[in-house]
């Protein structure tokens, strides 16, 4: 069993505050009846009030709030697989994690701006099935072609420099998108590749890449980050009281956006280029770009969850509450004795 919202467990701790609120009240009435009889004598005026069914009657309210509190929780057994048919594009998200990303011509640096807007762009998302491609010396897959945006989401929260070969290798990426494609048997007119990155690359062997995706169908929308002055790059450890990364000669390494291979691996591929500039990132243009696309129903897809199983602990907790309003707290009166009071 699990639980989809565990945070009302919590509730479950004030049970024995409530029992105390209870007994605290009892204790009360207790007091204020002795002001007019005595407790030995309390008995014998209210013969007809039962402390047991009063007990019981609070027994049924404390267990009822704990059902109703497990059922808040959304308790879950039991696996289920829906078919979800949805319509949409099958998107790939290359992204830069070179060390010239964590530069901050870009605030507060090109990588953490970078994850900032494809988190708000996969939020206006609908239907669309998103790849994530991490990127430098050499490229991984991260999350391959799927429609859970929050597994996307948390990787991309996870995405820093220094897990990959350094440098900055544009064509490892793109050939890492298309096999996504291939993989998923989908290139062609629905695939969709945004690629951000600074642009430095040593070889130009990117636009070969880019030829060889627009022949399969995809294209290529490049987002270019960062400023066209050079900029130092930030150490993610200083060391020795250094804050930016050096030469072996002790000169400053700076890092600028090279825009020509970004445009021409657009161009070829049919899609478009943007420069992202510290006041406005461009994502959301691409998302602009590919709204009028025709969509693809991704009939085959299947999402696997839970049954959920609250109705039964909301339908005891119900039952208690109609139980406890029934029971009475009278008990059978007894016979009247000789005198006033026996």
């Amino acid at each position: 069993m699990r639980f989809a919202e565990p945070v009302f467990l919590w509730g479950l701790f004030s049970i024995p505050f409530l029992a105390c609120l209870f007994w605290l009240a009892y204790r009360r009435r207790q007091k204020l009846a002795a002001r007019f009889v005595s407790l030995s004598m309390l008995p014998k005026v209210a013969t007809s009030l039962s402390p047991w069914r009063r007990l019981i009657k609070t027994t049924l309210i404390l267990f009822a709030v704990a059902f109703l509190f497990v059922a808040l929780a959304r308790p879950q057994w039991g696996m289920k697989v829906e078919h979800v048919e949805r319509k949409g594009l099958d998107l790939v998200l290359l992204q830069d994690v070179s060390l010239s990303m964590l530069a901050e011509d870009v605030k507060p640096s090109r990588l953490v701006r970078s994850r900032h807007e494809i988190s708000a762009f996969l939020s206006s998302l609908t239907g669309d099935r998103v790849g994530l491609v991490a990127f430098a010396g050499e490229s991984r897959v991260l999350v391959p072609l799927t429609l859970d945006y929050g597994t996307v989401q948390m990787m991309l929260s996870e995405l820093e420099p220094g897990y990959l070969l350094p440098g900055t290798n544009l064509e490892s990426a793109i050939r890492e998108g298309m096999k996504l494609f291939k993989s998923a048997k989908t290139a062609g007119k629905f695939s969709v590749m945004v690629l951000m990155s600074d642009g430095e690359e040593l070889e130009n062997s990117a636009v070969v890449a880019a030829k060889e995706a627009s022949e399969a169908g995809i294209k290529i929308y490049t987002i270019g980050i960062g400023s066209l002055e050079g900029v130092p790059i930030p150490l993610q450890s200083a060391k020795d009281g250094e804050r930016y990364k050096k030469d072996r000669q002790g000169n400053i390494v700076t890092t600028r956006l090279e825009e020509r291979t970004l445009q021409e691996i657009a161009a070829v591929s049919g899609g478009a280029y943007f420069h992202a500039s510290p006041g406005e990132f461009q994502l959301q243009k691409v998302l602009t770009e590919i709204a009028n696309f025709e969509k693809k129903e991704h009939a085959s897809d299947q999402a696997e969850g839970y049954h959920d199983r609250y109705q039964i602990f909301l339908a005891m907790a119900a039952l208690l509450f109609l139980i406890e309003a029934l029971l009475s707290e009278r008990g059978r009166k007894r016979k009247a004795l000789n005198g006033r009071f026996s």
